[in-house]
């Protein structure tokens, strides 16, 4: 077969879609040695990729996500390469694009959280982009022969919005997390220091979205703060127009030994990770959420919100709160502190936990997936 993916998104920079791209494409390289792959990559990740299976060519694909010239020169540049099969990683399919294809859905956060408190954009343009999304999504969804799924609870939240017709075509693939790296700790406490973090320490790790609830953590953690001074809680993610409005939150109800992070590289999170208390993940939705497995990765124990998809991700490696009650997030971080036994429970169990997840059997299950399509001409 000839397979294409679009690996625009290829990369960590992009965080949890270039990560699944990325992680995609390397392991496809190691289970498929019969498929022809061709690999669409924009012009800022082309040279990021290198293929190390000869079966696999790079091409430039150099227009950007949610434009005009992704829906109308993207498709006939796909045409030049006579697919059988082309695969995208998200749910923005070109709308002229009419040969086969598959579509990985990661969520349906657009769906739930529609608001214009979601986006910068002026209400008005902020309303024809969001139907403009919704109207993609459900034509990649209606038109894809198979739909990838990355939790169960996703598969789930398609088949409730788009109906259960489309039940039959969704596989669900699990995503992973990196492998367990430990760093000296000498090296560790340099890291700590460079920041200005002092232990002991949360950590949260990911964007301000609202739906990431950090809002609610950060007043959680002023009512915590009252009874522990000493303690602090980093926040690790991207600077933008989320996190600066997170910051006057912050500022506004004069909370204190909140450090904001960015630009971490993956072997300072390592660090930051494994001298943690505890990683906090009070989101109100997600698809999978891939921060907290990589925490125990290494060997952070986790508290989390009890949405459907972290209980099914996470199982009883964590320990849940409610998401909407800041006094339950408080309630969870004041117990973690207090139980050392509870916080070696789930270091333990969450090293048990993250075994059940790799990339390479997600690959595998790809691969089958692409040769169920061609068997069924």
């Amino acid at each position: 077969m000839r397979i294409g993916i679009d690996a625009r998104f290829f990369g960590i920079k992009q965080k949890g879609l270039g990560r699944y791209t990325q992680k995609l494409i390397e392991n496809l390289e190691r289970v498929d040695k019969n498929n022809q792959y061709f690999i669409f990559l924009k012009k800022e990740n082309f040279d990021e990729y290198r293929p190390r299976n000869p079966n696999f060519k790079k091409v430039l694909a150099d227009y950007h996500w949610y434009t005009f010239a992704e829906q109308i020169y993207f498709p006939i540049l796909l045409r030049k390469y006579n697919l059988d099969l082309m695969h995208f990683p998200h749910f923005n399919v070109p709308i002229f694009y009419f040969k086969k294809f598959i579509v990985t859905v990661h969520d349906l956060t657009l769906l739930h959280f529609p608001t214009v408190k979601n986006s910068t954009l002026h209400p008005i343009f902020y309303k024809i982009k969001f139907w403009a999304y919704r109207f993609v999504i459900w034509l990649a969804i209606a038109r894809a022969k198979k739909i990838i799924a990355i939790s169960q609870f996703t598969k789930k939240d398609i088949v409730a919005n788009y109906g259960a017709a489309v039940e039959k075509k969704i596989f669900v693939t699990y995503e992973a997390c990196e492998d367990y790296c430990m760093l000296g700790a000498k090296n560790g406490e340099e890291i700590l220091k460079k920041y200005g973090i002092i232990k002991p320490y949360f950590i949260y790790v990911g964007n301000a979205y609202p739906h990431k609830n950090l809002e609610r953590l950060v007043l959680a953690f002023g009512k915590v703060l009252k009874e522990k001074k000493d303690l602090q809680l980093a926040l690790v993610g991207k600077k933008d127009y989320f996190y600066k409005r997170l910051k006057t939150v912050v500022s506004e109800n004069e909370i204190k030994n909140i450090i904001f992070l960015s630009d971490i590289s993956d072997r300072e999170l390592d660090s930051l990770f494994r001298y943690s208390i505890a990683n906090v993940f009070p989101s109100l939705y997600e698809g999978f959420g891939l921060p907290p497995l990589e925490a125990m990765a290494k060997g952070a124990p986790v508290i989390s919100s009890d949405h459907p998809c972290m209980r099914e991700i996470l199982g009883d490696s964590a320990r849940f709160f409610d998401g909407k009650n800041i006094d339950a997030i408080a309630e969870a971080m004041k117990k973690i502190i207090s139980d050392k036994k509870l916080r070696q429970e789930l270091i333990k169990k969450g090293y048990e936990q993250i075994k059940k997840y790799s990339w390479k059997k997600m690959a595998e299950e790809t691969r089958d997936v692409y040769e169920n399509i061609e068997m069924q001409k």
